[in-house]
């Protein structure tokens, strides 16, 4: 093939051609980067929860055999921690007082803010309930917690369900 009075091989030409439009495409690129994903306020609650199963103590098997969920979380505020505590398998009609308290089932060292910061937890007919407490403390990053499950308002010595949470992943 001539060009401009020049012979140029064919080979050439497509390699001319393969080249002009790679360069044509790198600059108006198709491929576009993608945009950073942001987290929303929901995935830093997600990524900051402290989860746990209840369970009855292996001990009281055959009298009592509760099962259940709890969670801390940081609260709506500033400097709270939202505990929510969800329990079933239990006597319809039950009034248990609960809290989260700092170490692990068996070894209690104290508990998580105040025992008026707890609201009984009321079970329904069903058999289930579930109760929320808004503590006035930072949701800790590190450490051992547990969540109690008492017998009843007059029966605060016997834990009929307990869970140690687990720290949240990164």
């Amino acid at each position: 093939m001539k060009r401009n009075g020049v012979e140029v091989p064919m080979q050439n030409l497509r390699s001319l051609v393969l080249i002009a439009a790679a360069l044509a495409l790198g600059a108006c690129s198709v491929i576009q980067p993608k945009a950073a994903d942001k987290m929303s306020a929901a995935d830093v609650t997600l990524n900051s929860s402290w989860h746990a199963r209840i369970a009855s103590p292996s001990q009281l098997a055959g009298a009592v055999q509760m099962n259940g969920s709890a969670s801390m979380a940081p609260g709506k505020k500033r400097e709270t921690t939202l505990v929510v505590l969800k329990l079933g398998n239990t006597s319809p009609g039950g009034v248990h007082p609960w809290a989260l308290h700092r170490g692990q089932c068996g070894a209690d060292e104290g508990v998580f803010g105040a025992l008026e910061d707890y609201p009984s937890l009321r079970i329904g007919r069903d058999g289930t309930g579930s109760s929320s407490a808004t503590v006035t403390l930072d949701t800790p990053t590190d450490g051992n917690y547990f969540v109690s499950v008492q017998a009843s308002p007059t029966n605060t010595e016997l834990t009929v369900a307990c869970g140690n949470l687990a720290a949240p992943t990164t």
